[in-house]
């Protein structure tokens, strides 16, 4: 039925487990804190933690594991890191993971005028 229509297009199987990781690493409150501070832009370890409100060694070992998927990137400075979110895509996944989220907690549907703004 679906391979009738003419604009059908699974993803392949690559970027379906490729995208189910990018999600589940988004699942922890703490890596969407962490990313979100990230989209304001770069810091290092003890300033996300205290953003976080988690600690210096928690917040290290989400950050390789958001490195290891690609989803930050690391600049060595010195004896420092500091973390920065590693693309415009993150940005629009967790912009449209908290729009998504804001829209359920006060109980509206999204319209598609409202999807193509900002988080609100």
């Amino acid at each position: 039925m679906h391979t009738s229509l003419p604009d059908f297009d699974m993803p392949n199987e690559e970027q379906v487990h490729l995208a189910a990781e990018s999600f589940r690493l988004l699942s922890d409150p703490t890596r969407i804190k962490i990313l979100w501070a990230l989209l304001q832009g770069e810091s290092s370890v003890a300033c996300l933690a205290e953003l976080a409100d988690a600690a210096p060694s928690a917040v290290s070992q989400h950050l390789a594991k958001l490195r290891l998927a690609g989803l930050v990137k690391g600049r060595r400075e010195g004896t420092f890191v500091y973390y920065s979110a590693a693309d415009e895509h993150v940005r629009r996944l967790l912009t449209e993971g908290l729009f998504h989220a804001d829209h359920i907690d006060r109980g509206e549907s999204a319209s598609p005028a409202h999807r193509a703004g900002a988080v609100s």
